[in-house]
């Protein structure tokens, strides 16, 4: 069975799986984006977006459980549409896009999102869209920047912040939209060679450190205020992101 040997990857790799178990479960949600930008700092984007998405429909599984009776269908159903158009777009550009503007695209919002998180005054401010367009263009994008990078988090977190949702609410809504949008994905990523035999055995290779992602996140959610950890997490995204970008664009 062929995976990836290089030591270095999985120095990236492993942390970056068990952020986003931890994700899963509440704590620091919304940072799970965190994964393909610590994996692209030693492997192309698109592998690393092929290797996380059978750990992500793994650990939707999980988030499915832990969440299951928290979300109404009627929340959802509106962000569907547009994200499947966006996973459509996502698939048709993954082969034009270059390496090196996946990284710059994949930088910029991981900057975005994480200083959009971090500073209270970007994020009271409010949106000039009209209620009905809001999905088709967050939703849209997420699917699209979920199809390219796993990085669908900071849009749909964006769209849903006005609604005020509490904190079980939303992280009910985000796990079922994401469960559909990771299933979706897997025809394009097939259609694309993204899931290679390399690829696939790599991802079975990290899939143990999923639950374990999972299993601390529930019990850190006792011990650890959960906006420290976001912090946290978001400005290391900031950071990655800011190396992303300046890898893509020089």
């Amino acid at each position: 069975m062929n995976f990836i040997t290089d030591p270095w990857f999985y120095v990236w790799a492993i942390p970056a799986v068990i952020i986003t178990g931890i994700s899963k479960t509440g704590l620091g949600a919304g940072v799970g984006g965190v994964a393909v930008p610590m994996m692209s700092q030693v492997i192309a984007p698109g592998v690393a977006a092929g290797i996380m998405l059978p750990i992500l429909c793994v650990i939707d599984l999980f988030g499915l459980r832990a969440y299951r009776g928290q979300f109404s269908w009627q929340g959802v159903k509106p962000m569907l549409w547009p994200a499947l158009i966006g996973i459509a777009i996502g698939a048709l550009s993954f082969g034009t896009l270059s390496v090196g503007s996946t990284k710059a695209l994949l930088g910029a919002i991981s900057v975005s999102f994480a200083l959009y998180q971090l500073i209270p005054a970007l994020r009271n401010l409010k949106t000039w869209l009209p209620e009905a367009l809001r999905p088709w263009l967050w939703c849209g994008l997420s699917g699209f920047t979920s199809t390219l990078a796993h990085a669908g988090g900071p849009p749909v977190t964006i769209y849903l912040w006005p609604k005020k949702l509490d904190r079980m609410q939303f992280m009910a809504i985000t796990i079922v939209f994401f469960t559909v949008v990771n299933a979706v994905k897997l025809i394009p990523f097939a259609l694309l060679g993204q899931l290679s035999l390399t690829n696939l055995a790599t991802s079975l290779m990290l899939m143990p450190f999923a639950p374990v992602g999972v299993w601390l996140g529930v019990r850190l959610n006792r011990y650890i205020n959960d906006q420290t950890f976001r912090r946290v997490t978001l400005a290391c995204l900031f950071l990655l992101g800011l190396r992303l970008l300046f890898e893509g664009l020089k």
